[in-house]
């Protein structure tokens, strides 16, 4: 059986074609990486950012040539996955191509959420073809390899790791795989982890094509469904169109996309030259678990819904930053396996309520009818109020997520705030602490003589100065804290009141053992 060369590099060292072209060269025995990601959408491209920045040695296996990526897909980033960008360093990327606007919503009712407690009270409308790409960019900087025109077709655990089989029969041996790739995964059904949801009510054909006559621009309703019709950054048509029937799967063509159209609005409008035309239902499936032994599941892996809202990139990207720190913990032996059981625990009731509100969605948009309609102009009378207009902006915007790290100070398992702080005399935003991914313990003054030598390794100790409020989307203004243990991904793991009772603890729990 034919393997693959190692192209793993030092990090930092100048870009080579190596790392893109792996599966051009073979040697005698399969190569060696601590984690393999299949797969190299957002998802993936994200994990193995994390990871490389946690100096793991991390390949992607993607059956693209290159980044390049056929149909729209999704739009844009919402507020907390740019957040999470600005906790790397990044995010002005992504801020540069884009355009910042109010992206969030609900049901097709705009959310504004500019008066949310953020740096980024907005979302930016970027296709995920540029979001793939800057993401990609990025990885090849941090000396990824990318097993490219490759898949992954199988694997075998035993006690020590795991060996992937790739397309073309070479092999990867890895201690994890993590299945990034969509909501057919393979490496979700190799695995034997159930798909539980529910089936499709409606289908829709999504296309970019060229019209003869011009269009009827925007969106409706109908008996049918909900359909819309608007120009490409290209200026070329974009079509979504409810179809009439759920019998047609499989790849649609032309004289789909036409039949549906004329079931609609009367005429095609004499399409021609389609770039692409996909199909997509509003099929809601979860998986039951995001790991089975050595392999871990995210993003469409993990979970499908329908495309409304905008939420599925979103949260795939947030499952990543949130597994990403923990698995390379317990690649190096820092942390127990246990602490993997924390990203299903975490992430799993965040995707269940996703599927949750794209199913209420739904619910509303998608027939024409006399009660529809009011019931979706009673819910935009509602959102139009503003306490449930923060309260389902922050949900949209995935500015409201919170861990149940149990009991404690309300910060305890939610996003920190990007706070401007004074550190050593200078000014200095939060996010800048977490560019490297690594744990961050805030003294604000009170508690001195805290002692994080043990984690140093994993552990920054800063001592800062803030005098501003502490408010956060949805719950408004908590209590300003003396000490606080922030994780990875920017979730607060512990709030000290001036003593460290509990801290050794937190450490412990999240970071792993003490350096002896």
């Amino acid at each position: 059986m034919p393997v693959l060369l190692p192209t793993s590099r030092t990090r930092g060292h100048s870009k080579g074609a190596g790392a893109h072209h792996a599966q051009d060269h073979v040697r005698d025995h399969a190569q060696d990486h601590a984690v393999v990601i299949a797969g190299g959408g957002p998802t993936g491209l994200m994990l193995a950012a994390e990871l490389a920045l946690a100096h793991v040695d991390v390949a992607m296996v993607e059956r693209r040539a290159d980044q390049e990526l056929v149909g729209t897909r999704a739009g844009g980033l919402h507020a907390r996955s740019i957040e999470i960008l600005d906790q790397r360093g990044v995010a002005d990327r992504f801020l540069r191509e884009g355009q910042i606007t109010q992206l969030a919503g609900f049901a097709w009712t705009r959310l504004d959420i500019s008066d949310l407690p953020t740096r980024h009270a907005y979302g930016l409308a970027l296709r995920q073809s540029h979001i793939e790409r800057i993401l990609a960019d990025w990885v090849s900087e941090l000396a990824v390899p990318i097993y490219r025109n490759r898949e992954v077709t199988g694997f075998a655990q035993d006690e020590t790791g795991i060996d992937v089989t790739l397309s073309g029969g070479e092999t990867l041996r890895a201690n994890y795989l993590v299945g990034c790739d969509g909501g057919r995964s393979l490496v979700r059904k190799a695995a034997g982890i159930d798909f539980a949801g529910s089936e499709p009510t409606l289908s829709n054909l999504m296309a970019e094509v060229e019209m003869r006559d011009e269009p009827a621009w925007g969106l409706r309703h109908d008996a049918l469904g909900f359909h819309g019709i608007s120009k490409t950054e290209s200026g070329r048509v974009l079509v979504v169109v409810t179809e009439a029937t759920l019998d047609r799967t499989g790849a649609p063509g032309p004289r789909d996309l036409s039949e549906a159209l004329v079931a609609v609005y009367g005429t095609d409008f004499g399409l021609h030259n389609p770039s692409w035309i996909s199909r997509f239902t509003d099929a809601a499936r979860q998986a039951v678990s995001y790991r089975k032994a050595r392999v871990l599941l995210a993003g469409d892996a993990a979970h499908i819904h329908h495309s409304v809202g905008g939420q599925g990139l979103n949260i795939g990207v947030q499952d990543a930053v949130n597994l990403g720190w923990k698995l390379a913990q317990v690649v190096k032996g820092l942390s127990p396996e246990t602490l993997l059981d924390s990203y299903h625990a975490e992430r799993h009731p965040l995707a269940a309520r996703t599927l949750r509100n794209t199913k209420a969605q739904i619910a509303l948009l998608r027939r024409g009818e006399d009660g529809l309609k009011a019931a979706r102009d009673i819910v935009a009378e509602l959102l139009a109020m503003d306490a449930p207009r923060q309260r389902f902006g922050a949900m949209m915007s995935g500015l409201d997520v919170h861990y149940d790290l149990g009991q404690g100070h309300a910060l305890l398992g939610r996003r920190m705030p990007d706070l401007d702080l004074t550190v050593g005399g200078r000014p200095l935003r939060l996010f800048t602490l977490l560019h490297r991914a690594r744990g961050l313990l805030l003294d604000f003054g009170d508690a001195g003589g805290l002692d994080t030598a043990p984690w140093a390794d994993r552990i920054d100790l800063v001592e800062a100065g803030y005098h501003g409020a502490w408010e956060l989307p949805s719950i408004g203004q908590v209590a300003a804290p003396k000490t606080v243990l922030v994780r990875p991904d920017g979730h607060v793991a512990w709030v000290g009141d001036g003593s460290q009772h509990g801290l050794a603890e937190a450490m412990t729990r999240w970071f792993g053992a003490a350096a002896a």
